[in-house]
């Protein structure tokens, strides 16, 4: 197998770094999606695109249309495939591809592929500037390794066909759109395409400045949230001369976002609330008749989170109602609490003993302490019977992740490509 990595390892940076170069968010990934989708056609894999694989009404937090066309836009002068962009189209960049070799497990494989609103960083000695693959869209950026996750995943199909001989089974590698944020994983869990698998595996790279040949196999403790936006609606009016006639949406997301953090907190376990952002009105000498926020809620589990949420509902409806506004909610993003399966975890640390590439190896829990999307697809295989977990393959990375100087040791995306790679064979023998 070492023979075959070292040959598409180089293709495998160059992916990466494509990706990187174009850097596009959540439910934008035209370009992205589609190059993605070009490449499993070829290898011979078929393609389940967008409402394919996809519920749609579970998408959260889309950007409005004027966005989407514009990004589709830019994505097909950039060089997206015009023939799987155009399934693509508002916000449908979700992929599944399967391959079915035979009688066996179904497993199922998650790479996210969106990037983030960061700035990247211009220094000379940034790999991206100096290899000039930095990204072309300013302020879009891949500051979270998910181009390398995409790469990876791409690298992991053209293996597995090269080794079909191997192997027995289904495989099903699931290319999400929007994770950032928590936006993009539930539209695919809730479709059903999922429910067959009897294993599920996501991961994530990097997540240390000196992580290169680490692999940690039990990853869990993801916190429950829900991000909400609350738009409060009012009537303006003459702050000196008739303020009677004014509805004050600034003094209702005032009340609001003090009553918000002053929810009791439940003794069943952790809970969070944060109000992020909160803008309103208009004008000193006019009462203001619109405000905006965006907030969020966590829990150690999915009930502690479900808690917050209708609490903090509750308090933004009330609040509005107290000040004689409207209020409109909208949820922007979530996610469930989740763990890795104990069996699942100890089988890949032990597959990860055969990779080369990595020199530490636990199966220890590790808990995450954020959120993140992949718990639906998780919690969903679970329902169904499967088995899930959540790997992290370790790379020196240059700056935290999401900030504007983030990169990877790009040496260790063959060691992710190998471990997943022998984590099929194991299975499918």
């Amino acid at each position: 197998m070492r023979t075959l990595l070292n040959s598409i390892e180089p293709q495998i940076i160059k992916y990466r770094r494509d990706f990187h170069k174009y850097a596009e968010p959540g439910w934008q990934e035209y370009r992205t999606a589609s190059k993605i989708a070009e490449i499993l056609d070829n290898l011979g894999y078929y393609l389940y695109i967008g409402e394919e694989c996809m519920d749609l009404k579970s998408r959260m937090g889309l950007p409005n249309q004027e966005t989407l066309d514009l990004a589709y836009q830019k994505a097909i002068e950039n060089g997206a495939v015009l023939r799987f962009a155009e399934k693509m189209k508002d916000a449908k960049t979700g992929i599944v591809a399967e391959f079915k070799n035979g009688k066996g497990p179904v497993m199922g494989f998650r790479f996210d592929i969106d990037a983030l609103y960061v700035i990247e960083c211009e220094k000379e000695d940034h790999l991206p500037v100096r290899e000039k693959f930095a990204s072309m869209t300013h302020g879009i950026m891949h500051s979270c390794g998910h181009d390398t996750h995409a790469a990876i995943g791409l690298g992991f199909a053209q293996a597995l066909m090269q080794l079909n001989d191997q192997w027995k089974g289904t495989v099903k590698l699931i290319f999400q759109p929007a994770e950032e944020g928590v936006r993009g994983a539930k539209s695919i869990a809730e479709s059903g395409i999922l429910d067959d698998l009897d294993i599920l595996i996501g991961g994530h790279i990097g997540m240390g400045e000196e992580s290169s040949n680490t692999f940690m196999s039990n990853v869990g403790g993801f916190l429950a949230t829900s991000k909400i936006d609350a738009h409060f609606r009012g009537f303006s009016a003459h702050a000196g001369g008739n303020p009677e006639l004014g509805k004050n949406a600034l003094l209702a997301a005032a009340n609001a976002t003090m009553t918000l953090l002053g929810i009791p907190r439940h003794n069943d376990g952790a809970t969070r609330i944060n109000v992020g952002k909160l803008e309103a009105g208009t004008g000193r000498n006019v009462i203001p008749d619109t405000a905006f926020m965006m907030l969020e809620t966590r829990g150690t589990t999915s009930e502690l989170n479900e808690y917050m949420y209708h609490q903090a509902k509750r308090i933004l409806e009330k609040s509005a109602e107290m000040y004689d506004v409207e209020v409109e909610l909208i949820d922007m993003g979530g996610a469930k609490s989740s763990d890795s399966d104990f069996e699942l975890s100890n089988d890949l640390a032990m597959i990860a003993k055969d990779v080369a590439g990595f020199k530490e190896i636990s199966s220890e829990p590790v808990l995450l302490g954020g959120s993140e999307d992949f718990s639906y697809m998780a919690e969903r295989v679970k329902e169904k019977g499967g088995k899930s977990s959540y790997v992290i393959f370790g790379s020196n990375i240059s700056a935290p992740h999401h900030n504007r100087a983030f990169d990877i040791n790009e040496n260790d995306l063959i060691n992710a490509v190998e471990l997943l790679s022998k984590a099929v064979l194991y299975y499918g023998k």
